[in-house]
């Protein structure tokens, strides 16, 4: 079963890269599995969100949470290291990927049906409260659970195929076996403290090693999102994950 999912996430981005006019290039995706009664479920419900949702409150006999992450392509990450305003290249890959997530997991829940598992497809973005902005259903948090990365100083997770990219998320009642977390750090800074280039790449001083500004950070999405409102719902930045050695890959490793 694994395998299969893995297989099933990997040839259908390939496909919808080849099959839909799009702007965006995507690298190949990663996998991970977790237990959906792991306890550091319910620890978010302390350190994201007392109303963060389990797997459970969400599907009923949950067993696997699907976690993956799409990596954007280097000519994506490069075209927004320039620059205070989201590139347009940017603004694009948030909006296409974002479509991407929904279809896949619509393709996800449908070949786990045929196997007569039953899922719950999370959307890809806005499922956070609008006045707090914090998420009920955190993919990072989510991604970290399932072995995808390890946080890092920007407050986002870093995979092995780095930070640029987007996670989406599955429940599912089907049993996989879970992938296994590891401890060492994936972020510079929190590995030797030799890199703070993210905080350097900020240009709105919203982010510093002690604090982060969650409310101008997302000032600051909504604004590129008015820039590109043409294009579709795309609040977002990205600035302080271009141009740094996590962009791209683990770069402790």
């Amino acid at each position: 079963m694994l395998a299969n999912i893995e297989n099933l996430v990997i040839n259908f981005v390939e496909n919808y890269k080849k099959s839909s006019n799009l702007k965006t290039e995507w690298d190949k995706p990663i996998i991970g599995f977790a237990n959906a009664s792991d306890p550091l479920f319910l620890e978010l419900k302390k350190t994201v969100n007392k109303k963060h949702k389990l797997p459970n409150e969400l599907l009923n006999q949950a067993q696997t949470v699907i976690s993956y992450f799409i990596p954007f392509n280097y000519k994506v990450v490069l075209s927004n290291t320039k620059g205070k305003k989201a590139s347009i290249e940017w603004a694009f890959a948030y909006i296409e990927t974002n479509k991407l997530i929904t279809e896949l997991n619509e393709f996800l829940a449908k070949e786990l049906k045929k196997e007569d598992f039953d899922s719950v497809k999370i959307l890809p973005t806005h499922n956070f409260d609008k006045n707090s902005l914090v998420s009920f259903w955190s993919h990072k948090h989510i991604a970290y659970i399932a072995g995808l990365g390890r946080f890092g100083l920007h407050k986002m997770i870093i995979t092995e195929k780095g930070y640029c990219g987007r996670l989406g998320s599955l429940i599912t009642t089907a049993k996989i076996k879970t992938t296994r977390r590891l401890e060492k750090e994936y972020c510079l800074y929190f590995h030797d403290k030799s890199c703070k280039k993210c905080i350097d790449k900020c240009f709105y001083n919203v982010l510093n090693v002690d604090l982060f500004d969650r409310h101008k950070c997302y000032e600051v999405c909504l604004e590129n999102g008015r820039i590109y409102s043409h294009l579709g719902l795309s609040d977002m930045c990205g600035k302080c994950a271009c141009g740094v050695p996590c962009s791209l890959k683990n770069p402790v490793k």
